[in-house]
């Protein structure tokens, strides 16, 4: 038979800070991974947050230049209606 050179206070007080120690650490470890993961949703969140503001920016041009066309458009409307009106008046 063998006899265990520890008495089982001693066994179960051992046992205790092995499961201290794995619980701190997992928690420690949860922690540090929790912690990166936080900082990979920043910089997710601000890489979108940044192409949002150049879609902004991207669309404010287009509507500028859409209403630079728009212009453009009638006043060349006016100028074929001035045009048509002057061949009516000769023909």
């Amino acid at each position: 038979m063998i006899v265990a050179a520890t008495s089982w206070p001693e066994a179960v007080i051992a046992v205790a800070g092995i499961l201290f120690v794995t619980i701190v650490l997992s928690v420690t470890i949860w922690q540090v991974l929790a912690t990166g993961r936080a900082g990979l949703s920043s910089r997710r969140e601000n890489a979108y947050r940044k192409v949002a503001e150049e879609a902004v920016e991207a669309q404010r041009r287009m509507s500028a230049q859409l209403e630079t066309a728009v212009s453009e458009l009638a006043h060349l409307r006016r100028q074929t209606s001035e045009v048509e009106r002057m061949l009516k008046e000769v023909g």
